[in-house]
């Protein structure tokens, strides 16, 4: 073999190992990038993601309606559209909008005036702060005074309780939560819950009918806040109920 042919076998040789290399560095990319694309979260269809409800609130009254304005306005309403119809002209009703349909099998009574379905709306609303906590299974919504708002996150209508002193369900519509109870004498309460995307702002608002009656709306407003950490510790005892003593400082 000639020293021409000796080095062209070499340079084959090399150039083919020039030519493993570059492949390699080239597919090497890839290769990351299919490692990436492994470890990212594939995304469950059939768990929606909620938005973030839980923190501390605190009610903005510049933002909140006030019953007594908002009763004067439906009163002003109420008396336009009576000069409409007297004037020959009617005002159909819109349709009804409710995530599920309770029927108590209660008889069917007078309805409540609006005076007192603003009244028993104020009421409901007193309260200027709430605590809501939210997990992967559920959001409970806490009141002074009141009994806890509890609501899965499935999506669908979810029956909370029924008994004879009514009934509740609840459940999401897109990214509100929704709250619907049947009381007894006719008496029908929605609360509608949405937050702001940076969840910084709770908007609640509550809607009151009785035996089918429009509606008595209020809205209310509510900012997150940081509560001070709690100086009590309490427990629920059987023979003495709530028992609670302060809380002994860390430091």
């Amino acid at each position: 073999m000639t020293h021409r042919q000796q080095d062209k076998e070499e340079i084959m040789h090399w150039g083919l190992q020039l030519i493993g290399l570059l492949a390699l560095l080239l597919l090497q990319p890839r290769v990351v990038a299919q490692n990436i694309d492994d470890e990212l979260p594939v995304l469950d269809l059939d768990t929606p993601i909620r938005m973030n409800f839980s923190g501390n609130w605190e009610k903005d009254f510049a933002r909140s309606d006030n019953w007594e304005d908002e009763l004067s306005r439906r009163m002003r309403i109420r008396q336009e559209n009576a000069a409409l119809q007297r004037s020959g002209i009617g005002l159909g009703g819109g349709p009804t909008v409710s995530l599920g349909n309770i029927n108590l099998n209660q008889p069917r009574r007078r309805q409540a005036n609006l005076l007192e379905l603003a009244r028993l709306s104020e009421y409901i609303n007193r309260n200027s702060t709430m605590e809501i906590f939210q997990d992967r299974n559920e959001i409970r919504i806490e009141r002074r005074g009141e009994a806890p708002l509890v609501c899965g996150m499935e999506t669908g209508p979810t029956q909370t309780f029924q008994s004879q002193h009514g009934a509740e369900i609840c459940g999401w519509d897109r990214n509100q939560l929704v709250f619907e109870m049947a009381l007894p004498a006719g008496l029908y309460i929605i609360h509608r819950f949405s937050v702001s995307a940076d969840s910084q702002i709770l908007q609640m608002i509550t809607s009151i009918s009785s035996n089918g009656s429009v509606p008595f709306n209020l809205v209310q407003s509510f900012n997150k806040y940081q509560a001070p950490p709690d100086q009590y510790n309490c427990r629920q005892t059987v023979t003495r109920g709530r028992v609670c003593s302060q809380r002994t400082p860390l430091n």
